[in-house]
């Protein structure tokens, strides 16, 4: 399926239920749409999954919601605009889709990893009333993409879920502590944070526990 010349994979539940929940998967820096698709089968049965993919190309089969570069002077960062064109694309997906399946637009929960996990942050802050469960796995708290009043804002109803690889070559696990040291202090957010002994991935023990904690909700 494509809208807006993004294209995106999609598992309807298998419960019957009106207005159902939309499960969002955003997949990480050089993967596409077909990656955390894989997970579809073991989600929840009452979740509308779709897995979208991000809007720059890298190469074949090779996407990027925002460009990472690297020079002398600043070293490696990341581009900020294509970042928030990024998010704003997302929010406007979510609307489009909700209305498209006839899902329940305030009751969304985003699913993503490295690159996903950093936007799905800054969705949920930026539109607290739409997200409704964030899973951030290896990624962190990128507080320049954050609105100015973030830790302000009444965040009720909103909850978190992140999971890190210890020994994350790509996002050092120190940057995951000190984004779960800040979102801790954040008043009414539900908040939880996993180390695993895992590398940049997602392994079946940190899985395990992304399930369970989505079941308790």
């Amino acid at each position: 399926m494509t809208w807006n010349e993004l294209t995106y994979l999609e598992r309807p539940p298998t419960v019957t239920s009106e207005r159902a929940p939309l499960l969002l998967l955003l997949h990480g820096y050089g993967s596409n749409e077909a990656d955390l698709f894989g997970f579809a089968t073991y989600l929840p049965e009452h979740y509308h999954v779709i897995s979208l993919q991000a809007p720059y190309t890298l190469g074949p089969q090779s996407f990027a919601w925002y460009a990472i570069h690297f020079d002398a002077e600043k070293g490696k960062f990341s581009d900020e605009k294509q970042a928030r064109s990024s998010l704003d694309l997302i929010h406007q997906f979510i609307g489009h889709i909700c209305t498209e399946k006839h899902l329940n637009r305030y009751n969304v929960t985003l699913l993503g990893f490295s690159q996903g996990a950093i936007l799905s942050y800054a969705i949920a802050f930026t539109y607290p009333k739409t997200i409704q469960q964030v899973i951030a796995l290896s990624g962190y708290c990128n507080e320049s993409l954050m609105p100015e009043d973030w830790q302000l804002q009444n965040l009720d109803g909103l909850s978190i879920y992140a999971a890190h690889g210890k020994s994350d070559a790509v996002i050092p696990i120190n940057w995951a502590q000190q984004s779960a040291a800040l979102l801790r202090s954040v008043p009414d957010l539900k908040f939880e944070f996993q180390e695993f002994d895992m590398g940049h991935a997602v392994s079946q023990e940190s899985f395990a526990d992304m399930m369970r904690w989505m079941n308790s909700l």
